[in-house]
């Protein structure tokens, strides 16, 4: 079920996940998900940067070269490819029998006149532009008053592996929870965990913090993550090359974090 507004949030929900885009959390706690929905819960997630570009916007020259892995090349183009991806996330989470929310963020490449990111290299791996601080205190605030509001509800979030920098404001934002006392899971930003193998690591040394990790069986769960990951149409190929592909990425990462033949495990990590 769609959510229109953060004012239709209610104690109800005991798990709130925050997905930077919209896929991320499937691709990273979809068999978590499933195992919540089995066990007669319902989870929600909350997208973050799902907003559009203005009608008259003039696209970066960073936004024209991501649109065009969706075909598009203008802003009436990537209006319509973020129309298509909602619809895709709609998909998805229904199938998952998870609620959902999508906030009115613009996503990184969208930001800024001229662009705040001028290539890939600074999307994926640099700073977060000192004019995005002010997104990051505003998130940080509108999860400290829904922390107020819920005080018992378990909070899952990216740990900012591969360094995109929405998933960076987005730990930011979360830190503050995690100051506040609430209960925080971060999770594996999923492909970017497996793209390299000392991503986790190099992410771990940088926060600097102690973390102590959680592990979910998710092995039932697999084909319905799977399924659902597949349901992202628009994403398959420039993530991960085919469907296939994709199937045999997230299997052999689930099996990989504890090599038991029969074992799938989705993981995640806890400030101390």
């Amino acid at each position: 079920m769609q959510l229109t507004s953060t004012k239709d949030i209610t104690r109800q929900y005991r798990h709130i996940f925050l997905s930077p885009h919209l896929d991320d959390v499937v691709y990273a706690c979809g068999g978590t998900l499933g195992m919540q929905v089995s066990s007669g819960l319902t989870p929600l997630v909350i997208s973050v940067f799902t907003g559009k570009p203005a009608a008259n916007q003039k696209l970066s020259p960073l936004a024209v070269d991501v649109l065009r892995d969706w075909s598009a090349s203008d802003t009436q183009g990537a209006i319509r490819v973020m129309e298509e991806r909602k619809q895709e996330d709609k998909a998805a989470l229904d199938y998952l029998q998870a609620d959902y929310l999508w906030l009115d963020y613009q996503e990184a490449i969208y930001r800024g006149q001229p662009g705040y990111y001028a290539d890939k290299a600074q999307l994926m791996g640099g700073e977060v532009h000192t004019t995005d601080r002010s997104l990051d205190s505003e998130l940080g605030q509108l999860l400290v008053d829904l922390h107020d509001q819920l005080p018992d509800t378990a909070w899952y979030a990216p740990l900012g592996i591969g360094r995109h920098v929405d998933h960076q404001i987005l730990f930011s934002a979360v830190d503050r929870l995690v100051q506040r006392g609430a209960k925080v899971y971060f999770y594996e930003d999923f492909p970017y965990v497996q793209r390299d193998k000392g991503a986790l690591d190099a992410r771990l040394q940088e926060l600097g913090g102690e973390f102590e990790y959680t592990l979910v069986e998710t092995s039932e769960m697999l084909p319905l993550k799977l399924a659902a990951a597949d349901l992202y149409a628009s994403q398959i190929q420039s993530n991960f090359g085919g469907r296939e592909a994709m199937h045999k990425t997230m299997d052999s990462y689930a099996h990989t974090i504890r090599p038991v033949e029969t074992i799938r495990l989705e993981r995640y990590w806890i400030a101390r």
